[in-house]
């Protein structure tokens, strides 16, 4: 790497999916107060809603992902009168 050109805090860190519980470390300079421990070794870890292993675009499965009620929302806010 190139002296200077990334923040002090890139560092490896594992991102979780959290609808199928899917992990992956890559590096990363995001901030977080969470970690998690992978083969004894210790991680900071960024919580996702979705990522490539839930996608439907990668797993040719349509998954409708609600979050906090926002689809039930949208439908009682647009449903037909």
């Amino acid at each position: 790497m190139k002296k200077g050109i990334h923040p002090e805090n890139y560092r490896l860190v594992a991102f979780k999916d959290m609808s199928n519980d899917n992990v992956f470390i890559t590096r990363s300079c995001a901030n977080t107060k969470e970690t998690i421990e992978i083969d004894g070794v210790t991680y900071p870890v960024v919580k996702l809603e979705i990522s490539n292993t839930s996608h439907p675009f990668y797993t040719g499965k349509m998954k409708l992902v609600d979050t906090a009620g926002r689809v039930d929302k949208f439908y009682s806010r647009y449903k037909k009168k």
